[in-house]
């Protein structure tokens, strides 16, 4: 039995549609609706109408299921480029529905080959080789042409225990429980009396696992708690380039950190200085005296050119002793780079479309030292490749995340945006310092909590404090290899498998 044969969905467009609301539906699932068992449920929709599909059919749900999940979820492209980036509402519209039809394409994809090659019914395809394959569906979206790891179903479980296996396997290693429970859901509509019973005992295990091996100590405290500030400007987005309010800015966290040194690190948003350290050599310098006058350390965003004449979009540190930089790695395609040709960027500047043409970052860069804190850096959408810096954790004990929201507006972005923070600490087992310009300014404990957190869209001090950390958890020795390889294993030894017994049903 199958969805198909259910009168009612019989039209092939009643799928569709079902299948496209299953994906908008997923969006609830993250912040800043948190409706988690979304994660569960909605995959499984997609699993059950993928039932029977042919694989032209299954391509179609499949990518349906992704438009509505990426057009209710990145909706807030339009914002950031037209809103905020003041591009003409034709071209935003047209570049959101690009990514979005994109990022629908992997779906489809995987719809394809699911009806194609996995086998056709049973146990094995809905709590195994789905699982198995909608993962590295999943994984490979996140880096393949830069990557695109926003809305992976892991995230969504930042609040549930579940999140409990993701110091061992990571964000990836979340999905794949999600992704196992929806095919044993699957299982229980469509499987026989044994298969629904062995799904009912997945069921209870997606849960008991995670919630078994939460408590374990994977780190514990390397020295006394640190204090820090966060400072956040909450600077106009349209007034963040503008060189005749530069001055202004550079007054206003001036100002703002008047009331905070002494603390012993306080950090500043991404671009918080929203020129070259080169052109700002001497406000830099005054900063760094009147905190080294209090024993503070100071983290802050700006740009950096090299003699090259390259930009990058970087942090530094001033500490006592050193002064440390981080280049952001992850840029955010179209607006801080372009992955194609020469002829796109000269396109964007002929439309004068928001661009800003950085240069990445190198991948073997050092933790930056901030007083008594060596932190693991990141910027803005740095964040959301969780396996890319984990070398720094051999001597990273803290977390700090430098951020300029205010592209997204008051939508759901900045609440998806502090989830995957939150995961990154839940990971690596790490206090994260998150400064943004306008919120979410936060500070994040070792488990995922959000122990303090400023208010939004207004100027504003955060003062809290850290516990730097020292231990490796699992995840940050293996990263993300050890549950994808354990996923592309499953899924060669089904399909192997599949082979063979069709090759013996020929033979007989």
């Amino acid at each position: 039995m199958t969805l198909h044969s259910n009168p009612l969905l019989a039209d092939r467009r009643v799928r569709l549609a079902l299948a496209a609301a299953a994906g908008a539906a997923l969006c609830a699932a993250f912040a800043p609706s948190n409706l988690w068992l979304l994660a569960l449920l909605s995959p499984a929709l997609l699993m059950s109408l993928w039932q029977g599909a042919s694989p032209r059919h299954a391509a179609a749900l499949g990518f349906w299921f992704n438009v509505g999940t990426f057009a209710a979820g990145t909706y807030w492209l339009y914002i950031s480029i037209h809103t905020v980036g003041q591009a003409p509402a034709w071209i935003a519209f047209i570049a959101m529905i690009g990514l979005v039809c994109i990022l629908a394409l992997y779906g489809a994809a995987l719809g394809w080959l699911v009806a194609r090659w996995l086998p056709a019914t049973g146990a094995l395809r809905w709590m195994a080789a789905l699982p198995a394959a909608w993962l590295l569906e999943e994984w490979f979206r996140g880096w393949f042409l830069t990557g695109f790891p926003w809305l992976s179903l892991g995230y969504s479980q930042t609040g549930t225990w579940m999140a409990g296996v993701a110091p061992i396997l990571g964000v990836y290693g979340v999905s794949a429980l999600l992704l196992i429970g929806a095919g044993a859901l699957v299982t229980l509509g469509l499987g026989t009396r044994r298969e629904r019973l062995l799904a009912g005992m997945v069921l209870v295990a997606i849960w008991v696992v995670p919630w078994s091996v939460r408590g374990i100590p994977w780190t514990s405290p390397a020295g006394p708690a640190i204090s820090v500030a966060i400072v956040q400007g909450a600077i106009p987005e349209d007034e963040k380039l503008q060189a005749a309010q530069l001055d202004n800015q550079l007054e206003t966290y001036r100002d703002l950190t008047q009331g905070v040194l002494g603390a012993q690190v306080i950090v500043w948003p991404e671009a918080a200085v929203p020129d070259t350290a080169q052109h700002s050599a001497d406000y830099l310098l005054a900063r760094y005296h009147e905190a080294h006058a209090h024993h503070s350390a100071l983290v802050v965003g700006i740009f950096r050119e090299n003699k090259a004449g390259d930009l990058y979009n970087s942090l530094v540190s001033l500490g006592d002793d050193s002064v440390d930089w981080y280049d952001k790695q992850h840029l955010v395609p179209f607006t801080e780079a372009i992955p194609g040709p020469a002829f796109a960027r000269e396109w964007l500047e002929f439309m004068h479309l928001p661009f800003e043409g950085f240069e990445y970052g190198a991948s073997n860069q050092e933790p930056v030292a901030a007083g008594a804190l060596m932190l693991l850096p990141a910027i803005c959408y740095d964040d959301a490749y969780g396996s890319s810096n984990l070398h720094m954790l051999r001597t990273a004990n803290a977390l700090v995340t430098v951020t300029n929201d205010g592209w997204f507006g008051h939508s759901t972005a900045r609440y998806q945006h502090l989830q995957i923070a939150q995961m990154r600490s839940i990971e690596t087992g790490r206090y994260l310092v998150r400064a943004a310009n306008d919120g979410i300014s936060a500070i994040i404990g070792p488990d995922g909590r959000v122990l303090a957190q400023a208010p939004g869209f207004v100027q504003a001090i955060l003062r809290g404090s850290v516990v730097p950390m020292r231990g490796l958890p699992p995840y940050a020795r293996f990263g993300n290899w050890l549950i994808i390889s354990l996923s592309a294993t499953t899924l060669a030894v089904i399909l192997a498998w599949g082979f063979a017994r069709g090759r013996r049903n020929l033979g007989s």
